[in-house]
């Protein structure tokens, strides 16, 4: 019979005698860039615009998210947020194209509604 052979010790383990050897260093990392803040206000009024101010949210949202995207744009890599200037810009031309196909079929209902009782007098 043959003796079964010891596992291997971990690299970081030292000889017997001796201290462990310490952890390696971390590698530095990169600080985190500043978020645009009209990016978020943007991404925000986006979201509103649905849920409590239409109209009002979604300009805001439009407005501001073409304001975030220029500010990222020209601090040449020093803000981030792009993604949430789009998002707000999105939700905010969403809304408003639904606020005037809802505004049109309104007036077309009506409208149509309006001429059929005007036929029938």
């Amino acid at each position: 019979m043959t003796t079964p052979i010891p596992p291997l010790p971990p690299e970081s383990a030292a000889p017997p005698g001796q201290p462990a050897a310490p952890y390696p260093a971390a590698a530095p990392m990169a600080p985190a860039r500043p978020t645009s803040t009209m990016a978020v206000v943007s991404l925000v009024s986006g979201l509103v615009s649905w849920v409590l101010l239409p109209l009002l949210a979604a300009i805001v949202a439009i407005i501001t998210g073409h304001m975030g995207r220029s500010e990222i744009r020209r601090s040449n890599g020093a803000l981030d947020g792009d993604g949430m200037a789009v998002a707000g810009l999105i939700l905010g031309y969403l809304q408003i194209g639904l606020l005037i196909i809802t505004i049109l079929g309104f007036i077309l209902f009506f409208g149509g509604l309006a001429a059929i009782l005007a036929l029938a007098q």
